[in-house]
């Protein structure tokens, strides 16, 4: 079994406009979707449709919209209960796939809730091969709770994964040392974040067909005690680096149309991989892969196994991590 978690879920509202987007402009919307999200949300939806056992855990009203989206994706899950509605994330895509996101807070919440939550993780955690924390914190979780989170799972059996960003980021990159997940994955301005670089510059570098300087901002986290980096920077591609090595993977060519939840696409394809038995150059490119069919979809769809092409995805061995 694999359980993600969504501290902070979300009903993603995505619309898409047929030119390019002027501030101050009256736009014409060209379609509409609606789909039940939050980055943990999408990696279980997208696991899921790879026939995973997979059971997501968020907090959310019993009746509240997103469970009802949730029943209808066919996606298990467990909602601990709260008060509040979750929150409605509305993203704007162009047509030549530039998005815009605007993201509520999202619903408090208190330490009873909280507790919950945690509880709900660890009871499941026995039984899991990858416990998924994914997303921004609410209001009233502290930025510590997955940095927390990652050592109580620390005596399970299970793999760690975490992608945030911000001060939650921080939190977790600051306690690397005594309790590092299984494996990270950071875009270019949350890996630029972490060691202090701009992540205009390693975009372009990559771009360049330079991946040194993404690969050396990967292996300070490592050295700090990450175990595994997964660095996704969109159509520049991904780096992954961990104690053995390092791997670059290009996407192919494709017409982007939606960026939202192309980063959860690639951790899913990146987990659906691992507990099949892949090796780490093999995971990333079924990272790549996922998060490339999934910018090539509109909305906030996500791809099933028939929209993935491994044979696109080219993955180049680099230098082995130094002794």
């Amino acid at each position: 079994m694999i359980v993600t978690v969504t501290p902070n879920p979300s009903i993603d509202r995505t619309v898409t406009v047929p030119a390019e987007l002027v501030r101050g402009a009256v736009h014409r919307v060209q379609s509409v979707t609606t789909e039940p999200g939050g980055k943990g949300v999408n990696v279980a939806r997208a696991l899921t449709l790879a026939g995973l056992d997979t059971v997501a855990i968020l907090p959310a009203a019993r009746h509240d919209p997103i469970v009802t989206a949730l029943l209808s994706c066919g996606v298990s899950f467990h909602v601990v209960p709260i008060d509040g509605a979750v929150r409605t994330n509305l993203a704007i895509t162009e047509p030549d796939g530039t998005t815009t996101k605007i993201n509520e807070p999202g619903a408090v919440i208190d330490e009873i809730t909280l507790a919950a939550l945690t509880q709900s993780i660890l009871d499941r955690a026995g039984a899991a091969r990858w416990v998924v924390l994914s997303g921004s914190l609410p209001p009233g979780v502290p930025n510590t709770w997955y940095a927390d989170m990652v050592a109580q799972l620390r005596s399970y059996d299970c793999k760690v994964a975490v992608d945030t960003s911000d001060a939650p980021l921080a939190a977790l990159s600051a306690g690397f040392a005594t309790a590092a997940p299984d494996l990270i994955k950071p875009n270019s301005e949350e890996l630029a974040g972490l060691v202090g670089v701009e992540a205009q510059a390693l975009e372009h570098a990559l771009f360049q067909g330079n991946p040194d300087p993404v690969v050396d901002a990967a292996r300070q986290l490592i050295d700090r005690g990450a175990k595994t980096v997964l660095a996704t920077l969109g159509a520049a591609g991904a780096v992954l680096v961990n104690d053995t090595g390092s791997w670059l993977a290009t996407p192919p060519p494709i017409k982007p149309r939606s960026t939202v939840g192309a980063g959860d696409s690639s951790l899913a394809g990146y987990v659906r991989a691992d507990v099949g038995g892949a090796q780490a150059p093999q995971c990333l490119q079924m990272a790549v892969a996922y998060g490339s069919a999934a910018a090539a979809l509109p909305g906030s769809a996500l791809p099933s196994p028939a929209e993935i092409d491994l044979d696109d995805v080219a993955v180049t061995s680099l230098s082995p991590y130094p002794a």
